[in-house]
Parts: C-alpha cells; sequence; structure tokens
C-alpha cells in the first residue's frame, strides 16, 4: 500500500500562484497514478489534475487547464502541483490520492481512487 502526505495551502490573493506537494511512501511510486482532488464547502469532492508517473502523461479538469501544472519528482516520490493565476472559486480543501491502473476518462471520479492523504486548504481571497 502507498501512504499520501498533502501539503502547501494557504491564503493568496486572487492572480497568486502556489505549489502543492504530495509526498508518497510505503509503496513503488511508479507503479502508481497520483491524483488531485478538491472539495470545496457544500460541493462534492471533484477531480484537478492527474498524473501516471511510469510515463508522466497527465491530465487536466477543464477549469484548471492552462493555469495548473502537475508534475512528478521519482527521486523524492513526490508529486506537485503548480497553480497560478488562482481564483477565488479554486478555493477548496485539495486532496491527493493513489490508484494502478490505465487512466480513463473516468479519472475525474473519486471513487476509482484507492489511497487518499490528508487534505490541505488553499483559500484565494477576491
Amino acid at each position: 500500500d502507498v501512504q499520501l502526505q498533502a501539503s502547501g495551502g494557504g491564503l493568496v490573493q486572487a492572480g497568486g500562484s502556489l505549489r502543492l506537494s504530495c509526498a508518497a511512501s510505503g509503496s513503488s511510486f511508479d507503479d502508481y497514478n497520483i491524483g488531485w482532488f478538491r472539495q470545496a464547502p457544500g460541493k462534492e469532492r471533484e477531480g484537478v489534475s492527474c498524473i501516471t508517473v511510469s510515463d508522466g502523461s497527465t491530465y487536466y479538469e477543464d477549469s484548471v487547464k492552462g493555469r495548473f501544472a502537475i508534475s512528478a519528482d521519482n527521486a523524492k516520490n513526490t508529486v506537485y502541483l503548480q497553480m497560478n493565476n488562482l481564483k477565488p472559486e479554486d478555493t477548496a480543501v485539495y486532496y491527493c490520492a493513489a490508484e494502478q491502473g490505465a487512466i480513463d476518462i473516468t479519472w475525474y471520479y473519486p471513487e476509482r481512487w484507492d489511497y487518499w492523504g490528508q487534505g490541505t486548504l488553499v483559500t484565494v481571497s477576491s
């Protein structure tokens, strides 16, 4: 099994940037897809982005394309989510998750992901 530790959240003004980190341990990092999800108050958890660590393939939810970038550092067993041009609607608790298998259009749904880290709060002020 893999254990995940998310960090990097904080308070930022609209238009600013943050970088979230998801550190993995306990299993072979290359065997997993790592995803970032977020949950705003009163809303369901939704997929933001994911990466297939073994080949670097990346996927993004439409509202973050061009603003967010996901990357993996295999030496550090860590996946990053660089968030630029943040908007108030990006405010949420962000979670990282892991699973094994081929990524398809269902990556967006939290139900397919097996392992979860604790959340990190991102607050974007207007």
